[in-house]
């Protein structure tokens, strides 16, 4: 139960899915107290029933990103005191999904848009051949790294525009993840990968708009891998090796 001193806040919660509601809950504030412990308060304190996703709780698995206040982040790296507004939070699933119910958004269309992205290795070499040195230094090796940190939360995918309007838009993070392919020299697959990046749904797709970069949480550029993609689609284009 709560005291009457506890300072409380006023939090509304999709609830339902693609046609649903939100529901109001008065929870107790704390003391560091991220989102996702607010919506988990509720689940254990006010309604059992409502469905969310989490897991690692520590920011490394990405699962529990929701909208909050209107905009995609991690419920668990986001302290309510950076985000509550004259006492109150507005929690919802991610944006460009279809929701499941209630706060857990059906991830399928991200991940059916990274295999559509050739976002998958293609070895170059067996495993009964030796292991390629590849220098840090490398030119190639400094860009893969630069985007391969990406976790797959869906953050920049719920911020992005162009998946709003478009669909078919493979999104930031299958070309990000693209362009880190792209980059790594073991990789086999890159003239399948470009054509699908030059394809409908890839790279000049992209607007520029920057939410992805932005919002990410990893702190990567989605933006800069696309831009890196739109000239390498190019050159392939005029080298002929894609059409």
């Amino acid at each position: 139960m709560s005291s009457a001193a506890e300072t409380m806040i006023d939090v509304r919660v999709w609830r339902g899915g693609e046609e649903g509601e939100y529901q109001s809950f008065s929870v107790p504030r704390r003391d560091s107290q991220t989102v996702l412990d607010v919506v988990t308060w509720i689940q254990r304190n006010a309604d059992p029933t409502l469905a969310y996703r989490f897991a690692c709780r520590v920011g490394v698995c990405g699962s529990c990103a929701m909208t909050v206040n209107g905009r995609p982040r991690w419920t668990c790296r986001t302290h309510v005191s950076k985000v509550v507004e004259d006492g109150r939070l507005e929690i919802g699933p991610l944006a460009n999904l279809p929701v499941i119910r209630d706060l857990a958004a059906d991830m399928s269309p991200f991940f059916d848009k990274w295999q559509k992205a050739e976002g998958t290795f293609v070895p170059s070499r067996t495993r009964h051949e030796p292991l390629e040195t590849i220098s840090p230094e490398s030119a190639e090796r400094q860009a893969a790294d630069a985007a391969i940190e990406c976790i797959n939360c869906g953050v920049c995918y719920a911020a992005c525009d162009t998946v709003r309007w478009s669909p078919e838009y493979f999104g930031p993070a299958a070309l990000n993840r693209s362009w880190s392919l792209v980059n790594d020299v073991r990789d086999a697959g890159n003239l399948k990968r470009l054509a699908a990046a030059a394809s409908n749904g890839g790279c000049h797709n992209c607007h520029s708009h920057q939410s992805c970069e932005q919002l990410c949480p990893k702190g990567l550029n989605p933006t800069a891998s696309i831009a890196g993609l739109k000239r390498r689609t190019m050159q392939a284009y005029i080298r002929g090796e894609i059409s």
